[in-house]
């Protein structure tokens, strides 16, 4: 038991008391809902801020949160792949997956990271599950086209990814079999198509679409900028998808922001409440979005 008789101990007792204080209202806003969390980028490398993540999603489910974990992998799979000395080429940054490819690629996501972001809410005393998209049919995929044109001749032509996939159908069964015996899925970007073969899936792209399949209250898009910034580069705290789509015409919403915000818009229109872009370097992010007002990210609605 900490000693509170000093006034300084007794102090930092009564501001933490006023933190859980403030917290309930949210407390109670959020209980019994479902969370999408997309987990990768800066955030998953740095090992004190993976235990906070860790330490954060078990706080979820303890005040009553349902949340449901999509993470990516790119850095782990570039690692692999040069450990094995296989090239990788990638077309409007994603990556051609052949036969050997998606072998290491299924490899890294759903074994080796999967089981380190669900060892990670584990040892933060949750109990946490790694699947993927593979496991209970969660996740039906297609082959994923994109086309380019000649910028002299105009004309369009197939771009073939490989084994690069997109949703085509989710399941959301075995995640509600998971959390309705209190336990957290995490869950690896990995998917299968009709005739049996793996795909590689974008992890935006998975977490949008099990966001709107769950029809979740919350997906949060842990990312490494604080969220859509306008011209003048300050923090949008709320759109519209109108807003997104005229941001995107614009030419304020660019590059890699595009398919994130774009992510969230689908999800919105599938089914979600809200989806939030927010900064994963933040210490508990997560946290912070939910339970204080206004959150710290960029929340994108219907």
């Amino acid at each position: 038991m900490t000693d509170i008789t000093t006034p300084a101990a007794r102090q930092a007792a009564e501001e933490q008391a006023e933190v859980l204080a403030h917290a309930l209202p949210f407390l109670r806003r959020y209980a019994g809902a479902t969370i999408v969390v997309k987990y990768g980028g800066h955030a998953m490398g740095e090992e004190h801020l993976a235990a906070m993540f860790g330490r954060d999603i078990a706080l979820l489910k303890q005040v009553g949160v349902n949340p449901v974990v999509v993470h990516g992998g790119g850095p782990q799979i570039n690692a692999m792949l040069k450990r094995l000395a296989i090239q990788s080429t990638f077309i409007d940054g994603l990556r051609v997956t052949d036969d050997a490819m998606v072998e290491v690629v299924e490899m890294v996501l759903a074994g080796t990271v999967n089981k380190r972001v669900a060892g990670l809410i584990n040892a933060a005393g949750a109990l946490a599950v790694g699947i993927c998209g593979k496991d209970g049919g969660l996740i039906r995929a297609r082959k994923l086209t994109r086309t380019k044109k000649d910028p002299d001749s105009h004309i369009e032509s197939v771009l073939d990814l490989g084994f690069v996939g997109e949703p085509e159908h989710v399941d959301v069964r075995v995640i509600h079999a998971l959390t309705g015996a209190g336990l957290i899925p995490v869950i690896a970007p990995v998917g299968v198509g009709a005739e049996g073969k793996t795909y590689n899936i974008n992890a935006d792209t998975v977490a949008g679409a099990i966001a709107g399949a769950l029809s979740a209250t919350r997906l949060l898009m842990l990312t490494d900028v604080p969220g859509v910034l306008d011209a003048e580069k300050r923090l949008i705290p709320e759109m519209t998808v109108a807003d997104v789509e005229a941001g995107i015409a614009s030419g304020v919403i660019t590059g890699g922001m595009i398919p994130k915000v774009e992510c969230c818009a689908d999800a919105v229109r599938s089914g979600a409440k809200g989806a939030v872009i927010l900064d994963g370097r933040q210490p508990h992010a997560c946290l912070l979005e939910l339970f204080t007002e206004g959150g710290i990210g960029t929340i994108i609605r219907a």
